[in-house]
């Protein structure tokens, strides 16, 4: 769904409905923001079939985050391919995995782990009564975890050129390839300000774990093409291993 696997677990009691309502959520995201189904709305405004004026709310929501994001990273964030069409994928995903954890907590559920290509928003506990924990491959063995953390209820999202190929760029720089780093994962208050802020500061290159350091709540590890990883300050307090 949505062009990958989706996760979502559940600790404790739920709704009977509710793993269905969220995938269902899932499912109407990926019809409204595919860009491979050329029904959806954002294929449809790619053609010029619908005016921005009569986007959707959920559409214009997105645009409007885009939008900041790209203020916010000084352009490295920008929505607009060289080719003029637009691709909000990297901002949707963490988006809906963070409105799908509010779907989950607001029916009442307080243990849950969500994860989306594996951007992921937690809350509470396991049904081990532990912390939720997240693993960060090895760019290059997918097989090796080289760091653990616990989020503690914050999202983690990490971008790289190691599962898709290059399909993040500078937009400084359209037609240079970003190969000084190969991986960047980011904690943030939730899973869509650590998802927009990861696909800005990959495309930094190795700069990019600098600007995360010196962003207020967010925190960084990022690996470079010969395989050094550097992370932020106050990354450590979330790495159990």
């Amino acid at each position: 769904m949505m062009g990958m696997p989706i996760t979502v677990e559940i600790a404790g009691e739920a709704p009977v409905r509710l793993a269905g309502d969220v995938f269902d959520y899932f499912a109407l995201v990926d019809q409204r923001f595919s860009l491979w189904k050329p029904g959806s709305e954002i294929c449809a405004f790619n053609r010029g079939d619908i005016a921005a004026g009569a986007l959707s709310a959920d559409m214009q929501e997105v645009f409007t985050i885009a939008g900041r994001t790209k203020h916010e990273t000084d352009g490295y964030f920008d929505m607009r391919r060289p080719d003029g069409t637009i691709d909000p994928s990297g901002i949707v995903k963490g988006w809906a995995i963070r409105n799908a954890a509010r779907l989950i907590a607001k029916a009442g559920v307080r243990d849950f782990f969500v994860d989306a290509g594996g951007d992921i928003q937690s809350a509470g506990q396991n049904a081990a009564g532990q912390d939720w924990k997240v693993g960060i491959r090895n760019p290059f063995n997918e097989r090796e975890i080289i760091k653990v953390v616990a989020p503690k209820g914050r999202g983690i999202a990490t971008s790289g050129s190691y599962v898709r190929g290059d399909h993040i760029y500078d937009p400084h720089r359209p037609r240079e390839k970003v190969t000084d780093i190969v991986s960047l994962t980011v904690i943030g208050p939730d899973v869509l300000e650590a998802d927009r802020f990861a696909t800005a500061a990959f495309a930094m290159g190795k700069a990019g774990i600098h600007f995360i350091e010196d962003q207020t709540g967010l925190e960084g590890y990022s690996v470079d093409a010969r395989g050094i990883a550097t992370q932020t300050s106050g990354f450590g307090a979330y790495v159990t291993s």
